[in-house]
């Protein structure tokens, strides 16, 4: 089955950041954000729907087309540096309550690490677990790498481990892992551009945080 994919709506941002809470929330990053399993869900979509409102305006999303909202992918057009999402740390206080320093603390993770050359920031990639294993993410995948080679803009990106295969099939190269405070390991990865005269747009300078 070919799955389609389209441009997300305005009024759909509630819908995708619940989608994309409930594919974080069964992940060893979504315990270390929100440790509470009563509120890591609701935590997880409050904080999310924050970046994909200013996705809105910075970047693309992506949804696929079959039937309800079961796969995303949120990206940010990183030409030069991007504001923050507005009034981001009372927003962010506000919806992340007392996990707000867990999520300050994975932003300065990303933040240090993302290439310094203008790039194309895959933020969100997720499936609902519902339909996990049903290549909705090759799906995605496979029209984010269209819409690269038009622009001829390299991309990068940060996952959990669950994330490595598809990016690796996608063509995106690991760096190396970053593990979080007493807490999982994260992987950069980037995924360099091929011109027609043969050379490439890589985004090898980056950032490096500390780890741990």
């Amino acid at each position: 089955m070919r799955h389609r994919i389209r441009t997300a709506r305005w009024t759909e941002m509630d819908h995708v950041a619940g989608m994309i809470a409930a594919a974080l929330y069964p992940t060893p990053l979504g315990a270390w954000l929100v440790p509470d399993l009563d509120q890591r869900g609701k935590v997880l979509a409050a904080v999310t729907k924050i970046w994909i409102e200013h996705a809105m305006f910075y970047g693309d999303i992506y949804l696929s087309a079959d039937g309800g909202i079961t796969a995303a992918a949120v990206c940010f057009h990183r030409y030069r540096p991007l504001p923050p999402p507005a009034n981001y740390p009372t927003r962010l206080a506000d919806a992340a309550g007392p996990h707000t320093n867990q999520f300050a603390a994975l932003d300065n993770i990303i933040a240090n690490n993302q290439p310094t050359e203008a790039h194309y920031h895959l933020a969100y990639l997720a499936v609902h677990p519902h339909h996990q294993r049903s290549r909705l993410g090759t799906a995605l995948m496979t029209h984010l790498r269209s819409q690269l080679d038009g622009i001829e803009l390299p991309s990068w990106t940060m996952t959990i481990p669950d994330g490595l295969r598809l990016l690796a099939r996608s063509g995106y190269t690991a760096q190396p892992a970053i593990t979080l405070a007493n807490g999982p390991a994260l992987h950069p990865m980037s995924h360099d551009i091929p011109h027609r005269d043969g050379s490439t747009t890589s985004t090898t300078h980056y950032r490096q945080a500390p780890q741990g």
